[in-house]
C-alpha cells in the first residue's frame, strides 16, 4: 500500500463522522488493515515507548493485582502489562482489533474483550489496580473527550494507578483548528482526569523520537 497511513485513517474517520458515527471508524480501519488495504498508524509492533519507559522506571509488581488496557488495538501494550504479572483485561470497540490481538499473541494470558469505552461493563467500575490509557481519548472527537475521560477514571480501584499517554497540543490552540484524528490533548484535558480522590502525581511532556516538533504527555494518577 503506497498511500500515507495517516491520510487513510483520517479519510476512514471522516467517512464515519460524516455518518454521525464517531467511533465506527476504528472497526473500519482495523478491518481494512486485516485485508491489507490499510495500515493502522499507531500499531507499532511493540509496546508504546512511553509505557516501556514507565515500566522500567516504576518496576510495577502485578502479582495479585488487576489491570485494564483501554483501546487494546492489536495487544502490544497489554502484553507488556501482563508480563509484569497483572491479571490483565484489554478491550477495544473494534472486533477486528481484538481478532488481531488474538492472532498476534496466541498464548497470551490477557483477557481480550470487545467493549465500548463510552458504555463499558458495569462490573469494571473501580475494579482495576492499574488502568492504562494510550491514545484512545485523543482518537475521539473533542466533543466526546470529556465523557471518555470520565469513563477512564471510573475504572481505577481505590489505591489504584492510572497511566495516560497522549499527544499534546497547546491550551491556546482552538478546537476548530484541529483536523483529526487525532485530536491531541491540552494540558487542561490531561488535568481533567483528576477527581477529588484521583490525584495527578506526575506529568511529563516529551518530544516524539521520530519528530521533535510533536510533543507527548505521560501522566500518572493515584486514587486514594
Amino acid at each position: 500500500m503506497n498511500e500515507d497511513p495517516d491520510v487513510v485513517s483520517r479519510r476512514i474517520a471522516r467517512e464515519s463522522l460524516d455518518r454521525d458515527d464517531p467511533t465506527g471508524w476504528f472497526e473500519h480501519l482495523y478491518a481494512a488493515a486485516a485485508d491489507g488495504s490499510a495500515v493502522v498508524p499507531w500499531d507499532r509492533g511493540t509496546a508504546h515507548q512511553l509505557l516501556r519507559e514507565w515500566v522500567e522506571e516504576s518496576q510495577p509488581d502485578g502479582a495479585d493485582k488487576t489491570a485494564l488496557v483501554v483501546g487494546a488495538g492489536t495487544g502490544w501494550d497489554a502484553e507488556l502489562i501482563a508480563d509484569r504479572g497483572y491479571d490483565t483485561t484489554a478491550f477495544d470497540i473494534s472486533p477486528s482489533a481484538i481478532q488481531a490481538a488474538h492472532r498476534n499473541h496466541p498464548d497470551s494470558r490477557t483477557h481480550y474483550r470487545v467493549a465500548d469505552l463510552l458504555a463499558p461493563p458495569a462490573a469494571w467500575h473501580h475494579a482495576f489496580d492499574l488502568v492504562v490509557e494510550i491514545y484512545t481519548v485523543q482518537a475521539l472527537p473533542i466533543t466526546l473527550q470529556a465523557e471518555a475521560v470520565k469513563q477512564v477514571t471510573q475504572f481505577v480501584a481505590p489505591g489504584g494507578t492510572l497511566l495516560v499517554i497522549a499527544a499534546a497540543r497547546p491550551d491556546d490552540q482552538p478546537d476548530d483548528a484541529i483536523e483529526g484524528p487525532p485530536w491531541p490533548l491540552t494540558r487542561s484535558t490531561v488535568q481533567s482526569f483528576t477527581t477529588p480522590d484521583l490525584h495527578l502525581i506526575q506529568l511529563i511532556q516529551s518530544p516524539s523520537p521520530t519528530d521533535p516538533d510533536v510533543l507527548r504527555w505521560r501522566a500518572e494518577y493515584l486514587r486514594d
